[in-house]
């Protein structure tokens, strides 16, 4: 096969010319032809000629993930988020299209990585804003975001941007990120304040002369393993790391 100025992709099969090309350049060269073709329709599209004539118009359209619906669904009740917004750097068309089908209502199209940023940075300054991205033009974004989650490490610059990097393209793994670290919160403050409070507690006894020293150092060493046992429990994940069906 080849690529001729004008012609789009050709070659020869089977003894026929076949030709694969846009409708815009078809129009150029043959607008008889180009208005036989059915009404254009979102999407990308590929008209083949075979032996000069038009024998197919080929469409692809990006389709969202399957989970992507009820992800988006249980985010407000189970996680407290308020605001959605899909900000694509797509036609307005297909953004909106994908946008319609995982229940997005705030669409941002056509947007440029400085756009980006500048409506990351905007939200930012109203709200705690975590911004999920997976291509090298989402980096500046993704460091502006207050948590900036990247999808795979295919390159160095949106590993560095992002506060965390998830290697399998799941949004089942966004939900998980959000329940371990949920979950890591909860232990580290049970173990900081659990420890704390226990250790006034300790001083108040030995100050009220309950206590002796030998008998004060060896409570704060049990007070002190307790709360790095509790610590440990963070090493140990639950049964279901995530809260939505895909």
């Amino acid at each position: 096969m080849s690529e001729r100025p004008g012609a789009g992709l050709t070659g020869r099969l089977a003894g026929h010319l076949v030709e694969i090309t846009g409708r815009a350049r078809l129009a150029e060269r043959r607008q008889e032809l180009a208005d036989l073709l059915p009404p254009a329709a979102p999407g990308l599209e590929a008209v083949v000629l075979v032996d000069g004539a038009a024998a197919a118009v080929l469409r692809f359209r990006d389709e969202p993930r399957e989970e992507s619906l009820p992800f988006i669904r249980h985010l407000a009740g189970r996680h407290g988020v308020t605001k959605i917004l899909l900000v694509s750097g797509d036609r307005s068309a297909e953004a909106e299209y994908l946008a319609e089908k995982v229940g997005i209502r705030d669409v941002r199209s056509e947007q440029r990585p400085e756009d980006k940023v500048a409506i990351v940075r905007q939200e930012a300054a109203a709200a705690p804003t975590l911004f999920v991205g997976d291509g090298i033009n989402d980096a500046p974004a993704l460091a502006a975001a207050t948590v900036g989650v990247a999808f795979g490490r295919s390159s160095d610059v949106i590993a560095e941007a992002a506060g965390a990097v998830l290697l399998e393209t799941s949004l089942l793994k966004v939900d998980e990120l959000f329940h371990i670290a949920r979950r890591i919160r909860a232990i580290a403050l049970q173990s900081a304040v659990g420890g704390m409070m226990l250790s006034i507690a300790g001083m108040g006894a030995a100050a009220a002369g309950f206590l002796t020293p030998v008998a004060g150092a060896v409570l704060q060493e049990i007070i002190d393993v307790f709360a790095i046992a509790n610590a440990l429990r963070a090493s140990r994940p639950p049964g279901r790391l995530h809260d939505y069906d895909e």
